[in-house]
């Protein structure tokens, strides 16, 4: 039997959990953020908003959408070590006077998110709208009610 009082430490490379939350991510896709959480709120919000700027989820290829999903993945694996990183008195192992491994795993998800961005595109895109008298027309069409009670 263990005793209580010692705990079992993890080591450095162990802490951080990325490589587990990579896992997680890779085999179970977006079922792994659960959008009743805070974390799963923010990713949803700048998914949406990501979508926004590529002109709408109509206005989005199915390679493009891959992408977006993608970068959402890497956003959540980026603010879990970002949050970790923090939390650690110093990110210096002092015996080898080197960064920790995590810094340099978290650079290289920044490249990655970088690039996925790169692929998107930088600058917004207008949404497509419709033509002036179509649109003229649909407003000008007299509404209809529903079975319901209600007017469409």
């Amino acid at each position: 039997m263990q005793n209580p009082k010692h705990k079992e430490r993890l080591s450095p490379r162990q802490s951080h959990g990325l490589k587990a939350l990579k896992r997680a991510v890779s085999t179970l896709g977006r079922r792994t953020i659960d959008k009743r959480t805070t974390v799963g709120k923010q990713l949803a919000a700048w998914r949406s908003d990501l979508l926004s700027d590529l002109g709408g989820i109509d206005a989005v290829s199915a390679q493009e959408l891959a992408l977006v999903e993608e970068a959402v993945k890497v956003k959540l694996l980026l603010n879990s070590v970002a949050g970790w990183m923090l939390s650690q008195p110093s990110l210096v192992d002092k015996r080898k006077r080197a960064l920790l491994p995590a810094v340099r795993d978290y650079q290289g998800l920044v490249a990655t998110l970088r690039a996925l961005l790169a692929d998107l595109g930088l600058r917004r895109r207008a949404r497509e709208l419709p033509a002036l008298h179509d649109y003229m027309k649909l407003k000008a069409e007299p509404e209809t009610p529903r079975g319901d009670g209600q007017v469409s």
